[in-house]
Parts: structure tokens; sequence; C-alpha cells
């Protein structure tokens, strides 16, 4: 058996890096999987690649600050496949950079908002799908970035928006703890996403330098250990915040 045959998962932010290998892993384990992002085309590639590999999932393309989104995402795993049980709220920006007294409200919004502000809205709704289970595995992509002291300065908004989703994923840990649902954050580090200065051989040197094992993780690697903690083998495992940062926590406290 699978590690998560039976179960039912939304993952955002999937058309691409840490959410796209996530919502193929979940598939290849045996979950039903609501997938979502805003690029139509890419999602309708990873539906096709995981129903050619045997798995079921769907998709909704919109952005998830977007209210709708939330609650649409929910009642398609409900209509669909019979609940939710997992949800990864990964979906997320670096936003714009540079000092803060530079940067315009409209771009502190758009990094919190996307980064923050979604993540409180899609569980505003899988909570009461998973309650309707029993329990379930609620997930967010927070960052070393707003955790550690690898900070880069530039990075405000960002810092804050990953920062605010370790407190609420320990909040609601508590809060939800009782009631059957586990809840944590995982930390990436470095990762060869969109995201990330892979083209600046530069830019992408000095990420790398930033990092013990000297280089950035490929998605699957992040992918792993979302894995773990949505499945039962984490059953004792609720409000981490769980690096996975190649160790630059190690190297910077």
């Amino acid at each position: 058996m699978n590690t998560l045959t039976g179960k039912v998962a939304i993952v955002t932010g999937a058309s691409s890096g840490i959410g796209r290998a996530t919502a193929k892993l979940f598939a290849a384990e045996g979950s039903k999987v609501v997938a979502a992002a805003r690029r139509q085309a890419e999602l309708d590639r990873l539906i096709a690649e995981i129903k050619e590999a045997g798995g079921e999932a769907v998709a909704l393309a919109g952005d998830v600050k977007d209210e709708s989104l939330a609650k649409t995402l929910v009642e398609t795993a409900v209509a669909r496949f019979g609940g939710l049980d997992i949800a990864f709220n990964n979906a997320g920006i670096v936003g714009a950079m540079g000092p803060l007294p530079e940067m315009t409200l409209d771009d502190w919004h758009a990094t919190v908002d996307t980064n923050l502000t979604a993540s409180f809205l899609g569980a505003k709704y899988q909570i009461p799908a998973m309650l309707e289970r029993g329990g379930g595995s609620l997930l967010f992509t927070s960052s070393f970035v707003g955790y550690s002291n690898a900070g880069p300065p530039g990075m405000a908004a960002y810092a804050a928006s990953k920062a605010g989703l370790i407190g609420m994923t320990q909040s609601l840990a508590a809060e939800l703890g009782p009631k059957g649902i586990r809840v944590n954050a995982v930390l990436p580090g470095g990762t060869a996403t969109e995201m990330a200065p892979t083209d600046d051989p530069e830019a992408k040197a000095f990420v790398e330098s930033l990092h013990a094992l000297k280089r950035m993780a490929a998605p699957e690697e992040i992918a792993r250990p979302v894995l773990h903690l949505a499945s039962d083998a984490a059953s004792f495992i609720t409000g981490t915040a769980q690096l996975v940062d190649g160790g630059v926590s190690v190297r910077f406290g």
C-alpha cells in the first residue's frame, strides 16, 4: 500500500517547482490530488502526467489571493473525491526586493497577501472539511528567511510573510490538535525553481554558498519531507517549523 492511499489532497502553487513535485509525489503515493495555480497550460500538463502514471487528479486555475478559489478547491475535493485529508498551501512569491522605505504599499500587499493571507484563506475552508473526515494534515511553505539569521537584506515583506506563516502554524497546531488536525510548516532552503536565480551564475553561486551542502535543492528533495509530514508516519508531529534547508541554519544560526 502506498503512503497516502485513500487520502485526498489540495496542493497550491502546483504548476511548477515544489508544488508540482509534491502534487506528483502525492499522486504516486496514492492520494487523489486537487492542484491549483495561476497557469492553466502548466496545470494541464501536470494532470496529464499524473494520469499517465496511473494517478487521479484535477486542476483549478486561479489566484490564491481570491477567496473564491480557496472555497472552490475544497468544494471540488469533496464533490470529486469525497472529502479532504491533506492541504499543502505552498503558493508564494518573492515579491519586490529592496530597501523598505522604497517599497510601495502595493508591493507589500502583493507579497504578504500571496504568501500569508492566501494561506489563511486556504485554511479557513480546508479546516472544516478536514474536521468532517475526523482530522487531517495542514501544511504551509515558509522559509529559512524570516526564521534564521541567514535572512538577506532587502526582503522585509517576504521575511515578514514567511515568519507569519510559522506563527499561524503554531497557533493552529495548538487549536486543532485536540480535533485531530496536525499543522506544520516546511522551511526550504534555496531550491532550483523558477523563483531561484539559476540563470545568473554569480547569483546562483552565492545562494549555493549559503548552504552547508553548497548546493540548492531539487524540488523533489523538498517534496519528500512534505510527504512525510502529510502522512501517518508523522502522526505525532505538529506545530513544527521543519527546516529542509541544506544546512543554512547550521551556518548562520
